[in-house]
């Protein structure tokens, strides 16, 4: 492997221009496909196989306008005024006209004629028994509410709330809105917005699903600049810090650029290529930074030319960055044992952004140095390590901490152990979901339209319920009497605002119902009412002889966490095998993988606290732009974990394998560790102080989800790098001493070599010098 990575580099040093076409036609083929098919996202998180699912399917195939997206608009008054105004009534019902006008947008009225029945009432409807049964039903300590009135007439699908100041329109679409056209969604909002600037003090609220989403903002850009700062204070050159810095940008421009360009034909979520750039920034800073620092190196202290520190450098470096690319890439694709879509895209989504970025740190990069040639080591830089070696040596920096480490080594283990199992407390009590309005920024139009329809008329008409009912004897049909018996049933339960029915299928034997819970969509009681309702030996469902399937937020909330649930411990155990496998190949070692597995899941368990301590509870949320805490994306766990995994073992490959180079040149027990740590410590730090950089700067980002999973990250790189790597790494591998490289004579024999820093190159090079030595000197002698 070093020996072809050695040739690669020598190539494109020596023939930059052919590497360098080669990606700008890359990027250009992206772009091409890109202006060709368009960008097209999703905020869909849809998971296979769940009962919420499966209603919706079976929606899609009895009655297709039932299975589509739901959306609303609310509208308020100025403070102490009244909506039902005549000029207020006028806007008002002109925009739910306007809406109801567009493709794709149904009224209850028209579900009810393609259902079959005479009188379907939507939610907002004062006409049909099962609405004015609800309203009967109805807790006192509700906010009362009825239907809008425009001349005597109900608005349909508009209610108003009893002080007059909020009206909640509610509408669905004939399909999810995923499949809208975007003019759809656009139209929506200019009817609503036409309300707000018509002069009548109203103002229109859209709900979170019909806005466009921006994943990522603008504060990313500061995670750059500290990413320049660290290099250039690393490397110390303009030169040679711009150079991770314009291959990094170019990874995520090919790989966030090619899954735009794929995206019409994927399911890709709107976290999907927030996440691939905001892993291919790292990483490709971070394996760009390693090849340039070793070239640096043996340049100043082995005086090679450029060429030749380059060449090297791709083939003892560049082992270890292909190996720890491949650690990231095989932890991502691990999370297609799960066999959920839209994870399974943004894994792939960014296991392509790191491979483009290792592919491209191991020839496009070498081009580049090419291009630079010598001057990637300043004339000033030059004089400055001559200066330091040819003075008197002394202990810098890395080798006075890791030499206080060793000293104190059981102190740091049990202390690291015990305030890291502290951190990870909080996880206890994590609470798995998908954000809403709720936990969205006070300032926001999620948040005031969540307010504004809470205060007017529940938490609960937040979360809309939609129910399925079906006979339990086949082919048996659903009578009027059934259904109007159990929708008085249904709202009999503790935790029902309003039930209505909407009609039933051709066929008669399916029943459509909507529900309003009582309780928001993210709340404990609104679980619990989904699971009474599914539970096919509840009183509900044994009194009415019928199955009940339920979707909506909350239900889709339930089955996506409890999915996901199921799946994390697989996935875990999946990381762990890896982990050891990969990690006895690279270290032909039993200890160090052991160590470097239990080190991961420490780091990974603390920062799942922190993170639940922080958008959970809320602690300290001023600080990271957030007003209200929540439930952590359901996702993020194992998201996190795959992704925090593969960058954990990049820092490990370097880290210790610094250590066993040292080994094999010599040195032993504490020693070997010492000048390990010295030798890579340096650039670990620097690539680790990159990383959390660029993953802070989308904590700031205006979505909720991408905040949680740039924080997740940042914490976590954090924690491993700077506690579990820099301290807890070798403190224990002092502890073993040499034994930490022992490994059966029968395992050494049967595992391949793979030479990943390069010290079967290194012994090939000085062979291939002192043979060419030979042969002059014997030139010499002959000519004498």
């Amino acid at each position: 492997m070093s020996s072809f990575l050695y040739k690669l580099g020598k190539s494109a040093y020596d023939k930059p221009w052919h590497f360098v076409i080669s990606w700008i036609a890359i990027l250009g083929i992206v772009l091409a496909l890109l202006g060709v098919n368009g960008i097209h996202g999703s905020s869909e998180m849809k998971i296979e196989g769940t009962e919420s699912q499966k209603v919706l399917d079976q929606l899609a195939k009895e009655l297709p306008a039932a299975s589509g997206g739901q959306a609303s608009i609310v509208f308020t008054a100025p403070n102490g005024e009244r909506l039902d105004t005549p000029d207020r009534l006028t806007a008002i019902s002109k925009a739910v006209n306007d809406v109801y006008a567009l493709d794709y947008v149904i009224n209850p009225a028209k579900l009810a004629a393609e259902a079959g029945v005479t009188a379907a009432e939507g939610p907002s409807s004062s006409s049909g028994q099962g609405a004015q049964q609800a309203q009967q039903a109805a807790p006192a300590e509700m906010p009362p509410y009825g239907p809008l009135m425009v001349n005597g007439v109900p608005v349909p699908g508009v209610m108003l709330a009893s002080n007059g100041s909020v009206a909640l329109f509610q509408f669905q679409f004939t399909v999810q809105q995923m499949s809208l056209p975007k003019s759809v969604p656009d139209s929506v909002i200019d009817a609503a917005m036409a309300v707000q600037d018509n002069g009548t003090g109203i103002t229109a609220l859209p709900s979170d699903s019909l806005t466009t989403k921006t994943s990522v903002g603008s504060t990313e850009g500061i995670g750059l600049i500290v990413a320049a700062i660290v290099l250039l204070m690393t490397l110390g050159s303009v030169v040679a810090a711009g150079l991770p810095l314009l291959t990094s940008i170019l990874g995520v421009a090919i790989s966030v650029g090619g899954a735009f360009a794929f995206s019409k034909f994927i399911h890709m979520t709107d976290v999907t290529p927030a996440l691939a750039l905001m892993v291919g920034l790292a990483v490709g800073i971070d394996y760009s930074l390693f090849i340039v620092n070793r070239q640096r190196r043996m340049m100043l202290d082995q005086h090679l030319s450029a060429r030749e520190a380059a060449s090297r450098a791709v083939g003892t470096a560049g082992g270890a960055v292909f190996f720890a690319g491949l650690t990231v890439i095989i932890a991502l694709c691990g999370m297609l044992v799960i066999g959920i879509e839209f994870l399974s895209t943004m894994a792939l989504v960014a296991a392509a952004s790191v491979l483009i970025n290792v592919l491209i740190a191991l020839t496009l990069l070498p081009a580049l140095l090419g291009f630079v040639g010598e001057r990637i080591v300043s004339v000033k830089a030059r004089a400055k390590n001559s200066a330091q070696t040819n003075k008197a040596s002394r202990q810098g920096t890395a080798e006075r901490w890791v030499t206080g480490v060793l000293k104190k080594r059981w102190l740091v283990i049990v202390g690291i152990i015990v305030v890291l199992g502290v951190a990870a407390l909080p996880a206890t009590k994590m609470e798995m979901g998908i954000p809403s309005g709720a936990s969205a920024n006070l300032d926001t139009m999620a948040r005031q339209s969540y307010d504004a329809i809470s205060q007017g008329f529940g938490e609960g008409f937040n979360g809309p319920l939609l129910l399925v009912a079906e006979s339990k004897n086949p082919g048996s049909p659903v009578t009027p009497e059934m259904l109007n018996k159990l929708v008085q049933d249904i709202q009999k339960h503790k935790d029902v605002s309003l039930v209505t029915p909407m009609g039933v299928n051709k066929t008669g034997d399916m029943a459509i119902i909507s529900l309003i819970p009582q309780s928001g969509p993210t709340d404990t009681a609104t679980k619990s009412l989904v699971e009474d309702l599914r539970a096919s030996d509840s009183d509900i469902a044994q009194t009415n002889g019928v199955t009940i399937g339920v979707t909506g937020f909350t239900a889709i909330n339930i089955d996506m966490s409890s999915k996901l649930a199921e799946a994390f411990p697989i996935y875990v155990g999946v990381i762990v095998v890896l982990s050891l496998i990969i990690l006895l190949l690279v270290f032909r070692s039993i200890i160090v993988p052991i160590k470097a597995t239990v080190g991961f899941l420490l780091s990974v368990l603390a920062t799942f606290g922190i993170t639940t301590a922080v958008f959970q509870w809320g602690w300290v949320h001023s600080l990271f732009g957030f007003d209200t805490g929540g439930p952590l994306l359901s996702f993020m766990p194992i998201m996190v974990t795959g992704i925090l995994y593969g960058l954990a073992m990049d820092y490990q490959v370097f880290l210790v394998s610094s250590m066993r180079e040292s080994y094999v040149h010599g040195h032993r027990g504490a020693k070997s560790v010492i000048h390990g740590y010295d030798q890579a410590s340096r650039v670990v730090v620097a690539a680790a102080v990159i990383m959390v950089s660029v993953f802070a700067g989308f904590i700031f980002a205006p979505d909720i989800m991408i905040k949680q999973i740039g924080f997740a990250l940042a914490a976590g790189i954090l924690i491993d790098a700077f506690i579990v790597r820099m301290a807890l790494v070798p403190a224990v591998m002092a502890v073993f001493g040499d034994h930490a490289w022992w490994l059966p004579k029968w395992i050494d024999r049967i595992l391949p070599n793979l030479d990943v820093e390069g010290d079967k190159l290194i012994a090939e090079l000085k062979a291939k010098e002192d043979g060419e030595n030979k042969n002059v000197r014997s030139k010499a002698r002959v000519v004498h």
